[in-house]
């Protein structure tokens, strides 16, 4: 009866500690004062390493004062130029300025202001943008929603007459230019946006005289302003490619000192520019418009340092380090693509010609040093990953030459990651190195994510805020790493233990990794929570042996759409501004727009696909196992017959790759990272189960309970490797617990209530288990080897 009601049990604890994570929300201290007026103050390409208290004098005690942050002026069009980011900030959306323009740059746009009245303006285009943005882009963006949600607002330069222009292109308050004396203009209605220049220029001299320029208009404003007003700067764009960080600051009553930061980044210190309208709304204490707005409202937090230098300084070198992230990120996934196909190349004939053949002829076998280069390779292969991702705890991008300095600090980490799993205890034994670097993998990303997902930040194998795609949490290649690694150590953990065992400890240690994907405080990816909830159920279903059937898949896909089900009524139950990425997907499938989130979803997986070099990892990876590893010649079944744990590890981590990036939008990138640390750890324990796949043990009468393997036909005293199996004290050592051992003694099976029952030919028992292995006590010899007969031997152990 218990065993039936296993799977439900488990299910149910996968379902709890699914939910559970991805429920609570945290606490983010924040604040968010109001006022009677906001003043919004754009300059186009404005960045912090413009701001010094000698060129803007103005800036500087405003950013000391107040608030201040890192702007990502992603839009609908890359990069986003001035007409893109002011249109934008008007939509509070991701939006774009219709026409066609060279990818890479910002050309001049010319945008038409007409001034029928002189008190307004009117943009004649302003109605071919809304059209183009609501039909032809896939955010369903409403250009001046912004100006629709207040009463009155006032416009100041053609980049702000964008801003501000209604969606059919009125508004409200225009001036060309700013007045010597704007306080009347800025005290006419609660919202004014001013365009105070464009800081565009390469000349250091000439930049520096543009920004000086900017801070002198923003003088006149901050002494114009209205009384009991905020003031927002903001460098509303970029002005030319490759994408930068931009300036944010925040002036007024209840901003005073902190960092900005919102909940659509997560992130202390990160705001985008979808998030300036919503907190315009917001503190002026107006309603959000419905199904419009993407942003949510910037707040301050309390944790900036107290010398303003420092503070300019890190969103300054935040900047620097994502200029160079996007450098070094593109060749280095090719350098890992091509690194692990020569490598999976390199395998192939050894896996050929590992397993030994019986009699005297054969192929000669491999010579064990390049069996042991071949390995260490391997294991470099599959730590490379967490290695990059441990680089960026160095300011590697400061220097001059940022992408050698950081080749040469990953290069170091994974000497040294290899050379700790080589000389690991246990590293002998055939599943010794595949536990290692799935714990180091784990151990890496786990810390990382525990202590705020600050390696993954602008970091070569994380996420850049630039991309204005995620700012805190797992990112895709951490997700896909911490998946496999996790799986991988549960597998190995679960082979441990007896049979009955495994599933509870596949449940633990898989259920500790779903909380830390998917809680809002760690991870912060409910997808991959998700995903991970699916593949957790079917490792812990078919660990301890057996097919996956459809009894035990239908429980696995239960256990992932409860926690889906469960999830979602959690977070629909919160407040609009609150709600997760699945909350806010369901509330547009409820109100008609789900289709452009699907519609966006559909198109990142395809452009991820055809792009990105993890396909090119996750198909190879792919191939290598359908082809070789999983050939009758290529180990990986045998692998999978002796450690049942192991198989369901690795099918638990297929499905929750394929699940997150399908649902996440990133295509094959998950499995693709995954790939990178499973397939080579695959090909390594592949190649030792075969070196030793001929072995076979003789019995070891000193020790209770026969914990030995396999005898061959002749009795004790066949001949063998070398002698009588009786020679030496060690003769009753399993054969397969040398080096690498292997055979019909599996790695860590722990088991000594299944020594005495059959074992079949791919050392794996009748029951799905598998025969158990011991370490070999200090000071004994090896026990001889006796090579295959050619009738079946007995994997018997003689009762006595």
């Amino acid at each position: 009866m218990l065993r039936r009601l296993t799977p439900v049990l488990l299910t149910l604890v996968v379902v709890v500690l699914g939910i559970t994570a991805l429920s609570a929300r945290p606490d983010d201290g924040a604040t968010r004062p109001n006022a009677d007026y906001v003043v919004l103050v754009g300059a186009a390409g404005l960045r912090w390493d413009d701001v010094d208290p000698e060129n803007t004098p103005t800036l500087w005690r405003m950013a000391e004062q107040g608030a201040i942050g890192s702007l990502s002026v992603r839009s609908a069009h890359r990069p986003t130029c001035p007409v893109d980011g002011w249109l934008t900030l008007g939509a509070g959306n991701f939006a774009a300025w219709p026409g066609t323009r060279p990818s890479g740059g910002c050309p001049a746009t010319a945008v038409t202001v007409e001034r029928p009245d002189g008190i307004g303006a009117n943009l004649p285009d302003q109605a071919s943008a809304v059209v183009h943005n609501q039909e032809q882009l896939s955010w369903g963006a409403t250009p001046g929603a912004l100006a629709e949600s207040v009463r009155c607002s006032v416009a100041v330069g053609p980049g702000a007459a964008v801003a501000a222009a209604r969606p059919f292109g009125r508004v409200d308050r225009y001036a060309p230019t700013l007045p010597e004396d704007p306080a009347e203009l800025l005290g006419s209605c609660v919202l004014s946006i001013v365009d105070v220049g464009t800081v565009d220029d390469e000349d250091p001299a000439v930049r520096a005289a543009q920004a000086r320029q900017a801070d002198a208009r923003l003088a006149r404003v901050l002494a114009a302003r209205p009384p009991r007003s905020l003031v927002l700067v903001a460098g509303v764009s970029d002005t030319d490619s490759p994408a930068r960080l931009h300036v944010a600051v925040a002036d007024g009553p209840g901003w005073e000192g902190g960092w900005l930061t919102s909940p659509s980044t997560a992130r202390s210190g990160y705001l985008q520019l979808i998030d300036l309208a919503p907190t315009v709304l917001a503190v002026l204490d107006k309603p959000m418009p419905e199904r419009v707005f993407l942003g949510r409202p910037a707040v301050t937090v309390d944790d900036r340092p107290d010398d303003l230098r420092a503070a300019i300084e890190a969103p300054a070198d935040a900047d620097r380090e994502a200029a160079a992230q996007r450098r070094v990120a593109g060749w280095f996934f090719t350098l890992l693509a091509a690194a692990q196909l020569a490598l999976a190349v390199a395998v192939l004939p050894l896996l050929r010609r590992a397993r030994r053949l019986a009699g005297p002829h054969g192929p000669e076998p491999v010579s064990p040093r390049i069996v042991a280069v071949v390995e260490l390779m391997l294991i470099a292969a599959a730590l490379a990953v967490p290695a990059a991702l441990l680089a960026d705890a160095v300011p590697w991008w400061r220097g001059d030459h940022a992408g050698l300095w950081y080749a040469s600090v990953t290069a170091l980490l994974i000497v040294g990651g290899t050379a700790a799993v080589r000389f690991t205890p246990g590293h002998e034994r055939t599943l010794g190195p595949l536990g290692a670097v799935a714990g180091l993998a784990t151990l890496v990303v786990g810390v990382d994510v525990l202590t705020g997902s600050r390696l993954q930040l602008n970091g070569v194998v994380g996420y850049s805020a630039l991309e204005g795609g995620r700012y805190a949490g797992l990112g895709t290649v951490g997700l896909g790493v911490f998946i496999a690694g996790a799986l991988l150590c549960g597998g190995w953990l679960a082979q441990r233990f007896r049979k009955g065992w495994r599933p509870i400890v596949m449940v633990t240690v898989g259920g500790l990794a779903v909380v830390i994907v998917g809680s809002p405080y760690l991870g912060a990816d409910s997808i991959g929570a998700i995903a991970l909830t699916a593949g957790v159920s079917v490792a812990a279903a078919i660990c301890s042996g057996g097919w996956l059937t459809v009894s035990r898949l239908a429980w696995a896909t239960m256990a992932a759409l409860a926690v889906t089900v469960g999830f979602a009524l959690v977070d629909l139950g919160r407040p609009a501004d609150e709600r997760g990425s699945l909350g806010r997907f369901l509330a547009a499938v409820g109100d008609g727009t789900g289709g452009l989130t699907v519609h966006r979803s559909s198109s990142s997986n395809i452009q991820t696909l055809v792009n990105s070099p993890l396909t090119v990892l996750a198909l190879a990876g792919a191939a290598l196992v359908w082809l070789a590893l999983l050939q009758p010649w290529g180990g990986l079944m045998r692998l999978f017959g002796i450690y049942p744990a192991i198989r369901a590890a690795m099918a638990g981590t297929g499905v929750a790759v394929g699940l997150g990036g399908l649902l996440g939008g990133s295509a094959l990138d998950v499995a693709g990272a995954a790939a990178a640390l499973v397939v080579p750890m695959a090909a390594l324990a592949a190649l030792r189960v075969l070196d030793h796949s001929t072995d076979r043990t003789v019995p070891d009468s000193g020790r209770p309970g026969g914990e030995t393997g396999a005898v061959p036909p002749g009795g004790p005293d066949s001949s063998s490797r070398g002698g009588a199996a009786g020679d030496g004290a060690g003769g009753g050592r399993p054969a397969a617990d040398g080096p690498a051992g292997d055979g019909a003694a599996a790695d860590g099976a722990g088991d000594p209530g299944e020594a005495g029952e059959p074992v079949g030919p791919d050392g794996q028992d009748s029951a799905g288990t598998e025969a158990p292995d011991r370490p070999r006590p200090a000071g004994t010899a090896r026990g001889a080897l006796v090579p295959a007969q050619p009738t079946p031997a007995t994997s018997e152990i003689p009762a006595g």
